[in-house]
């Protein structure tokens, strides 16, 4: 299936990277094109989490009647993959051309070309995936639930930032850090689950050293969690399926355990991203996106909490072009994991012709780069302009299913020049393509230091102690 292939309509282009087709460029184009045919019909969807948690979406597209099924098929694939990894849901309420009806249910199939999706929402959400068929007038709408999250400051607390590369973790007294750390690790290439354990408990047993007490413990960690526990992860991607359900699914309640049996809350890195942006800012409406191993982010609603969503940019088509990069792991070309993390640099380094030792790691890479740029070479500093390329038309993406006031941009990929350079090249994207958004949304790079441990310093303040 070809997409819409609009990339010769931007005004800002990725320099190092020509066949960029930007997902919100291509949709604007298509819904356009729909409304100026006059012969379209609405879809509208459910997402169900649970009985009481859902999200809605409308859209239209061209009726059946129009010849044009194969550009409605790319549009509606690629809004309701979005759709899953932004709001979850293992069930799908379908209301539109049935013939449009009949491919989403094939495609999300277990056999079908986005089972990776159907399939892990099943994991997620521990029920089958489906979708059903129904009358608009028969889908029940309801308020989407949020809760409070965090902004604990009392006591004796150890916060964690358990990312892909590295693993942070912070002393924190009555809201202040007094000791922070980070060591190079390598969840992601290890099967050995004892491996994970050993080091998320080296890393408590180095922060409870600095205090007298521990009376609390968060965790900020990439991946799905539900009552504490694991349910999906990429730390955990080569950790077999047996071993995942007797040594992973608890893995963080057991270090609690182990400390004594101290009160632990678990929360995903991207949402603990967002709260550490609204504390700082004391401001609602947050997106944090954290670019390091991948991408990682966190929402903060109008009232100060989260969402219950996924959030799970990593796996949200930002790019339409069908022959760009594909994510070894979803199997899908054009997510976010590949534009807002390491992968990223060391894809758009090939791009400029920057050699790097394929000996190194992918984190050592990543240094290598931003290395380069003190140095002053110029192409190591387009790369991360090409990066905020990629997110100045991600976030006017991203618009269509957030209320957004403030992007918090955090994580290993943002230090130094390069982040600068993210931030200044994403809001050139935005006053030219997005210039309502640009006037209505600030973007914000915190300091060195919160940038790269803030995560674990905002984590802390998770638990509530009893």
């Amino acid at each position: 299936m070809k997409s819409f292939a609009y990339k010769e309509n931007l005004r800002v282009k990725a320099s190092l990277d020509p066949g960029f087709e930007p997902a919100i460029v291509g949709i604007r184009k298509y819904l356009l094109d729909v409304l100026k045919s006059g012969d379209f019909e609405e879809v509208f969807i459910a997402l169900e989490r649970s009985g009481i948690d859902k999200s809605f979406y409308r859209t239209v597209v061209f009726s059946d009647e129009a010849d044009k099924h194969d550009d409605n098929c790319f549009y509606i694939e690629r809004l309701i993959k979005s759709l899953l990894w932004v709001k979850g849901g293992y069930k799908i309420q379908y209301s539109g051309p049935r013939k449009l009806g009949e491919f989403i249910k094939k495609t999300f199939s277990n056999e079908g070309h986005r089972s990776f999706d159907s399939n892990f929402m099943s994991r997620i959400y521990e029920k089958p995936f489906e979708v059903e068929f129904v009358d608009k007038d028969d889908i029940e709408i309801i308020p989407e639930p949020s809760k409070p999250i965090g902004r604990n400051l009392d006591g004796y607390r150890i916060g964690f930032d358990a990312g892909g590369s590295d693993r942070k973790v912070s002393a924190v007294v009555n809201g202040k850090s007094i000791y922070s750390e980070e060591v190079i690790w390598f969840p992601k290439q290890t099967s050995d689950p004892d491996y994970h354990y050993n080091e998320i408990l080296q890393a408590m047993k180095t922060a409870a050293s600095k205090m007298p007490r521990v009376d609390a413990i968060g965790v900020s960690s990439a991946g799905t969690y539900v009552n504490n526990r694991t349910m999906a992860a990429s730390l955990f991607i080569k950790v077999p399926d047996d071993l995942f359900e007797e040594k992973v699914k608890d893995i963080y309640l057991n270090v609690a355990k182990e400390l004594g049996d101290v009160p632990i809350e678990v929360a995903n890195d991207g949402d603990v991203t967002a709260l550490a942006g609204s504390m700082s800012l004391n401001k609602n409406k947050v997106l944090g996106i954290a670019m390091g191993t991948a991408q990682a982010a966190g929402y903060i609603d109008h009232f100060g909490n989260i969402t219950g969503w996924l959030n799970e940019l990593s796996f949200v088509p930002v790019d339409f072009n069908v022959n760009s990069i594909v994510d070894e792991w979803s199997g899908d070309y054009g997510v976010g994991c590949k534009y807002f993390s390491q992968d990223s640099v060391i894809k758009l380094a090939k791009n400029a012709g920057i050699e790097i030792d394929e000996n190194l790691s992918l984190a050592e890479k990543l240094v290598f780069v931003q290395d380069e740029v003190k140095k002053g070479n110029k192409k190591a500093l387009e790369i991360f302009q090409n990066i905020g390329v990629y997110l100045g038309y991600a976030l006017g993406f991203y618009d269509l299913f957030y209320d957004l006031e403030s992007i918090l941009i955090l994580g290993r990929v943002t230090s130094g020049e390069g982040g600068l350079q993210i931030v200044k090249y994403a809001k050139k994207v935005l006053k030219s393509e997005f210039p309502e958004l640009s006037k209505k949304i600030k973007l914000i790079l915190p300091d060195e230091k919160s940038r790269r441990v803030g995560q674990s310093i905002a984590a802390a303040s998770l638990p509530k102690i009893k």
